[in-house]
């Protein structure tokens, strides 16, 4: 569903190194991304944030703290595996090629006092997330070998994708309506409802439905009363963004000088980017075919980090 396509590049924080041996924390990756990102913005190059962006739309299977680490060690990554992964896939990480670093769960076993197993022997013991651990995948074009499947990309083209954004907005109980009232805007949401402005390209009209989507998505969150209506705007706009770029599209900026909303506000940056890839991440899990999705062997590990 990915097109591979030039990236901005995304330069690490100067105050970044904190060794690899030693073990940093989902929440402490965040900050120093988010820090990273608010440097860069601030410097004049507002090219970073939809670098992140581009990730979060390559990797929307992925934690938000992950999906950092990934744009900022490498902007170009276009799909990664650690690498016994990509032994199995019959490919080889290159001589020299130095890993991405992420976060990869710690998973231990809870046992059940033995008066409780006697009762259900089918659940003796449950697993449990005991922490985290440092972990290195590498991007595709770190390795050689033999040829990947070939991953149906659109470019520009919307193709079934409409179809299956329509059936996820029904499923939610959306209506959804096409008229000329709303004229000059090309879509609007009304809190279970949303109005297209009939006409549009197919690529227009399916970035609009994303827009409004991700409004009636978010609608009834409680940080909604917190923030302004400039922000919500463009958090839906940088989440049409993510997802017409994981499908192919053709897409603008996504508002990308955005950060300057935030005044250098870390903590509220790291939730509207967190709101960006998580509702991303549902829309583009309900546009995926059950039939040609492609699992990375490694991607669970990364989901939940």
């Amino acid at each position: 569903m990915n097109s591979v396509a030039t990236t901005p590049t995304v330069t690490p924080s100067t105050q970044n190194p904190k060794q690899p041996q030693q073990r940093q924390t989902a929440k402490e990756i965040i900050a120093a991304n988010v820090k990273s990102l608010i440097e860069q913005l601030e410097a004049g190059h507002s090219d970073a944030l939809t670098a992140y962006l581009d990730a979060m739309s390559r990797f929307h299977n992925y934690s938000f703290g992950n999906i950092l680490e990934i744009a900022r060690q490498r902007p170009s990554a276009s799909r990664v595996a650690g690498m016994y992964a990509w032994n199995q896939l019959g490919r080889r990480v290159k001589k020299g090629e130095k890993g991405i670093r992420i976060l990869a769960p710690i998973i231990g076993i809870k046992r059940k006092r033995d008066e409780d197993a006697e009762k259900d022997i089918t659940k003796q013991n449950t697993t449990v997330l005991v922490g985290f651990r440092n972990a290195h995948v590498f991007d595709v074009e770190q390795t050689e070998g033999v040829d990947l499947p070939t991953m149906r990309e659109v470019y520009g083209d919307v193709g079934e994708n409409r179809d299956r954004l329509l059936s996820f907005i029904e499923r939610k109980g959306i209506a959804l309506v096409f008229t000329e009232n709303i004229a000059p805007a090309l879509g609007m949401s009304y809190g279970g409802r949303i109005a297209i402005l009939p006409g549009q390209s197919k690529a227009e009209e399916f970035s609009t439905l994303v827009h409004e989507l991700a409004h009636e998505m978010l609608h009834k969150a409680e940080r909604r009363t917190t923030t302004t209506k400039v922000v919500r705007e463009t958090e839906a706009e940088a989440i049409a963004f993510v997802v017409g770029k994981a499908v192919g599209l053709e897409a603008g900026s996504a508002s990308a000088d955005y950060i300057q909303l935030y005044h250098g506000n870390a903590s509220l940056l790291a939730e509207s980017l967190e709101v960006i890839q998580q509702t991303s991440a549902v829309i583009l899990a309900a546009l995926e075919s059950p039939a040609t999705e492609e699992a990375m062997p490694d991607a669970e590990l990364a989901r939940v980090a």
